[in-house]
């Protein structure tokens, strides 16, 4: 039974959840229907233009995202995203063409030349944030069901939630999901790289300092204790998650740790099943940790 009241909203999954970032998809609709949030997948969606794109080809990219935001501004609800570079991208068109008059009249000339338009009243978000801010304490409180008393998490942020418009939360101290670990029961340890990088693309075009730079990461969420990290961004998750053994040999000692998605501790503290999590999608020792950490009443 849902404990939350019923909110609606308009789903864009993005290009990783469909592909690489599936468990994040998965898990994230689970605990949006534990919480009685409705997420109606947005028709017909296209890639938002991606961040890389952006700095490339930027009207280009924000013509794909205005595509998007025209699709969603017929349904006149949030438009809700998991995917931290799909929130910027999308959330920075918009704001672009709210404010760049030139900018939106040319945008706006693409979109009708494919029957569409789009009037700027449609509101982008995070995930984190429709879960933290409109589901709420009390909501997350009463749904768990399972005990994480005792687990440490190292909660990272990545660069993009909070950045560069500092909506979500502190752009250099985030603390959101710190607090939604605990409503969960678990003990979030202090970690100041919460919001730095972790490489992102640079794990493609210069490995080496990508590795150092998610390496910082991973050995300072080992000396800080923890037991697992959890993050918010599909590509953080990756970095973080499949490159560790690559990772520990750059820096000469083990950076091995499970990482997870929000959703799937979410989820795993709600009591949902492992199919609405996704768990055996992980690279890391997910499963384990849970089932050799967490005590189930």
């Amino acid at each position: 039974m849902n404990t939350a009241t019923a909110h609606t909203y308009t789903y864009y999954p993005g290009c990783s959840q469909m592909a690489t970032n599936k468990a994040y998809d998965i898990s994230t609709r689970g605990v949006a229907h534990a919480l009685g949030l409705e997420l109606n997948e947005l028709e017909d969606w296209n890639c938002c233009g991606a961040t890389a794109y952006v700095a490339i080809r930027e009207k280009q990219a924000f013509v794909l995202s205005a595509r998007n935001l025209a699709l969603a501004e017929r349904s006149e609800r949030d438009l809700v995203t998991p995917c931290s570079g799909c929130y910027v991208v999308l959330r920075k068109a918009n704001k672009y063409m709210a404010e760049n008059e030139r900018l939106r009249s040319e945008i706006g000339q693409a979109l009708a030349k494919g029957g569409m338009a789009y009037r700027g009243s449609v509101r982008v978000r995070h995930f984190l944030d429709v879960v933290v801010n409109d589901a709420g304490e009390d909501a997350i409180r009463g749904r768990a069901t399972r005990s994480l008393a005792g687990l440490r998490v190292a909660c990272y942020y990545g660069c993009q939630i909070s950045r560069p418009f500092g909506e979500i939360d502190d752009e250099e101290n985030p603390q959101s999901l710190d607090q939604l670990v605990q409503w969960l029961g678990a003990d979030p340890v202090p970690f100041s790289l919460r919001a730095k990088c972790c490489g992102g693309l640079m794990m493609t075009t210069q490995p080496e300092v990508g590795r150092t730079l998610t390496g910082k990461i991973l050995q300072l969420a080992r000396e800080s204790g923890a037991d697992c990290v959890v993050t918010c961004c599909p590509l953080c998750q990756m970095n973080l998650e499949a490159y560790q053994h690559q990772v520990s040999a750059v820096m000469g000692r083990d950076c091995a740790i499970p990482v997870l998605y929000f959703t799937q501790l979410m989820g795993y503290a709600f009591g949902l099943e492992e199919d609405a999590l996704a768990l055996r999608d992980s690279l890391t020792p997910v499963e384990a940790l849970l089932t050799e950490k967490v005590a189930c009443p």
